[in-house]
C-alpha cells in the first residue's frame, strides 16, 4: 500500500529501520486502533497513545478547539484512553507489522505514584513496541510537567530504565526508550534534561509536546485552557529542538514535532537536528495528501542541497536555529 518509497528518505535510527522520516505523532491513535492503516497511507512510522495503566475518561467536553485563523489547535483532552490492557491485545495482532510502531506511555491523573505508572507501561509494552516514549510533557494532567526537574526526573528515569533493563534482558533485545519533553523550557532546564538523558542511558528525545504559550495568536479561541499545537508552535519547538541537539551526544536521536505542515517545515526540523519528524495538527488542516506532499518535497529539498540521504541533512542547521530568540 501507499506511494512508492524513495530510498533517499530511508534511514536507520536507534537500531530501527524507517522507510521515511515522517511519523504520526502520539494523540491521534490514542488506543492503538489504526497504526497499520497510517503506515499504509505512507507514514514511515506511527506512535500510539498516550496510554495509561487504567482507562481514563479525560477532561469534560468541549476539549478541542480549532484556531483556524492561526492554523492551530488547543486541546485539553487529558489522556483520554481505554487503558493499556485493551491496547496490548490490539498490538499483539500487529506483530507482523510493516513499519515501526512506538507506544507513548503516561500516568493516570489520580495515581498515587506517577513514576510507578510509567514503570507499568514499560513492563507491559516492552515486548509489543518498536520503541517506548515516556510522556512527561502533556500540560493537561496537573503536575505532570513537574517530572521535568531534578529529583522527580531522576526518580522517574531510574525506575523506568531499571524496568527497561529487566524487560530487555528477558526479551533478548534492546527496548528503545525515548523521553517526550515540553517546549516551554529554559536553557537551564535543557541542561538538566540532557544530563539526565545521558546519565540514565535513554535512547532519544522527542521535542516537543504542545505549548502553554499563546504568543501572536489571532483567533478568539486562543484563550481556551490547554496545550496549543500547529503552525504557531513551529518556531519555539524547533529552537528548543536545536538547543537540545547541541546538548546531546550526536548518537542520541531527536524526534522533531511541532508545527510541521509542509515539506519545508519538515526539512527545517531535520536541519535543526531531528532524525525523524512527526505530524498531527498539520494533518487536520492539510489532510492526508500532506503525507505524500511532505515526502516528495523532502526528496526535492535534499537533492537541491546536495544531500544523498536524510541522515546527511540532520543537524546541518542546528547552530543557526539554536541562536534564534524564543519570543
Amino acid at each position: 500500500g501507499g506511494p512508492v518509497a524513495d530510498p533517499v528518505l530511508a534511514s536507520e535510527v536507534g537500531g530501527l529501520t524507517f522507510p521515511n522520516p515522517l511519523g504520526l505523532a502520539a494523540g491521534v491513535d490514542k488506543n492503538a486502533e489504526v497504526p497499520l492503516q497510517f503506515i499504509d497511507l505512507g507514514f514511515g512510522f506511527a506512535e500510539v497513545g498516550t496510554l495509561t495503566p487504567r482507562p481514563q475518561r479525560g477532561n469534560p467536553r468541549p476539549r478541542i478547539f480549532r484556531l483556524e485563523e492561526d492554523r492551530a489547535i488547543v486541546n485539553r483532552l487529558g489522556f483520554n484512553n481505554g487503558g493499556q490492557a485493551a491496547a496490548i491485545d490490539r498490538l499483539k495482532l500487529y506483530a507482523r507489522r510493516p513499519g515501526p510502531i512506538g507506544v507513548n506511555i503516561g500516568a493516570n491523573k489520580d495515581s498515587d505514584d506517577r513514576a510507578a505508572d510509567y514503570v507499568t507501561g514499560v513492563a507491559r509494552f516492552a515486548g509489543h513496541a518498536s520503541y517506548l516514549a515516556v510522556n512527561i510533557s502533556s500540560p493537561n494532567t496537573p503536575g505532570l510537567r513537574d517530572l521535568h526537574h531534578d529529583a522527580a526526573l531522576d526518580d522517574l528515569l531510574s525506575r523506568v530504565t531499571d524496568e527497561r533493563g529487566r524487560q530487555s534482558e528477558a526479551l533478548g533485545r534492546p527496548v528503545p526508550l525515548l523521553l517526550k519533553i515540553a517546549p516551554d523550557l529554559e536553557d537551564a532546564d535543557l541542561d538538566g534534561l540532557a544530563d539526565a538523558v545521558r546519565r540514565h542511558g535513554l535512547d532519544g528525545v522527542i521535542v516537543s509536546n504542545t505549548t502553554l504559550g499563546r504568543a501572536g495568536l489571532a483567533d478568539p479561541q486562543a484563550s481556551e485552557a490547554g496545550g496549543m499545537s500547529g503552525r504557531p508552535l513551529f518556531r519555539r519547538s524547533t529552537i528548543v529542538l536545536a538547543r537540545m541537539r547541541q546538548r546531546l551526544d550526536p548518537a542520541i536521536p531527536i524526534v522533531g514535532v511541532g508545527g510541521i505542515d509542509s515539506a519545508e517545515t519538515a526539512y527545517e526540523k531535520i536541519r535543526a537536528g531531528a532524525a525523524l519528524v512527526q505530524v498531527y495538527t498539520g494533518l487536520i488542516y492539510g489532510g492526508l495528501g500532506l503525507v505524500g506532499g511532505i515526502k516528495s518535497g523532502l526528496v526535492r529539498c535534499l537533492e537541491r542541497d546536495g544531500f544523498a540521504k536524510v541522515a546527511d541533512a540532520v543537524g546541518t542547521g542546528t547552530d543557526d536555529w539554536a541562536r534564534e530568540p524564543i519570543e
